[in-house]
Order: C-alpha cells, then structure tokens, then sequence
C-alpha cells in the first residue's frame, strides 16, 4: 500500500495493494493501524454512498464548525476528484489538487480537514463511496462554486450536470471570514 503526497501535501493519494487473479481481484479498502501509518489518523464515523450519470459535477463542499475528512474511493466508473485549501491563514489558500479515481484503479484520495471537496463523473456512470471524519451537518455546510475563476481548476467536463445549490454558490473570495481560520 502507498500513500503518496501531493502538491498539497495534506491531500494523499492512497494506491492499495491490489491481488489479482483468474478469479478477480481482492484489496483492503480501509484497515486503520496502515492508514495511520500511511499518516491519515483520523476516526470515521459515516459512510456515504453516491451513484450520479456522466458529467454530474457535485461540489465544492465542507463542512465548517463541524469539519470532515474524506476518504473517498469509486467502486464503479471514474470521477476527477478534487480537494481545495479552504483554510484562510494557509500559505496554499485557494489552491487545489485532482486526481482520476476509478474502479480500476482502486485509488483512494484523503481529503483532510480544512478542504473542500468536489467530483465530476467522467464514465456513463459512477458510484462513489467515502468515509467521514464527522456527521453530515446541512446547516454547517459551505458550497463554493465549482467554476470559480480564482482557483482554476480543470474540470475534465464541459457542461457539467449541477445541482440547483451548486450552480447557485459563490466564488470563493465572497466566503472569507467564514471559513477556517
């Protein structure tokens, strides 16, 4: 198993070891004592489970007075994930990582406390599962615009498919002062 840093050095790219055979395949997608010596030592607390169609783009969200962490891998298709630096006095404020998860390539990516967290549908369809550091709070919840300007991400997706909440949030720069510190 390997934990790989990113740009943003927080954000890991776990890549499990994977045992394959005539039979199929067989990987541990989550066992706590290699995560946390893999560095991710966070307690999870809720699975969630999301099928969405090609080009869905949901984000970018996070949790503010009740934050999570995110592990968060695809059992089936491929997604762009991405995790952006939410946290205000951060020398990375604004920046963002992405990375291609797929069901066959069983990658997982941890998106730490701090973060906001997003995905685009790059397959006819994909089910995502990830684990979470906290509750799902909808009143705690911040939506910043997926297209913002500011941080530039890359989306792999034209015209993506959107959420009336998420075609209607705010660029980052209107969010300040009510993020992280």
């Amino acid at each position: 198993m390997k934990f790989v840093a990113q740009a943003l050095p927080e954000v890991m790219l776990v890549e499990p070891t994977v045992h394959e055979d005539a039979r199929g395949f067989f990987l541990e997608t989550y066992h706590e004592e290699k995560y946390r010596a893999g560095g991710i030592t966070c307690r999870f607390v809720q699975d969630n489970h999301s099928r969405s169609a090609r080009a869905t783009l949901r984000g970018l969200h996070a949790q503010i007075r009740s934050p999570q962490a995110k592990l968060v891998r695809v059992v089936a298709g491929e997604i762009f994930d991405v995790a952006v630096d939410i946290r205000e006095s951060s020398p990375t404020f604004g920046r963002y990582v992405g990375a291609r998860l797929s069901a066959s390539n069983h990658r997982q990516l941890f998106v730490p406390v701090g973060f906001a967290h997003g995905f685009c549908v790059l397959s006819e369809s994909a089910e995502v599962e990830y684990k979470c550091s906290e509750l799902y709070s909808p009143g705690d919840e911040v939506t910043i615009a997926w297209d913002d300007r500011q941080l530039g991400i890359e989306w792999p997706v034209d015209a993506p498919l959107l959420s009336a909440r998420d075609a209607a949030a705010p660029p980052l720069a209107q969010l300040r002062g009510q993020l992280f510190p």
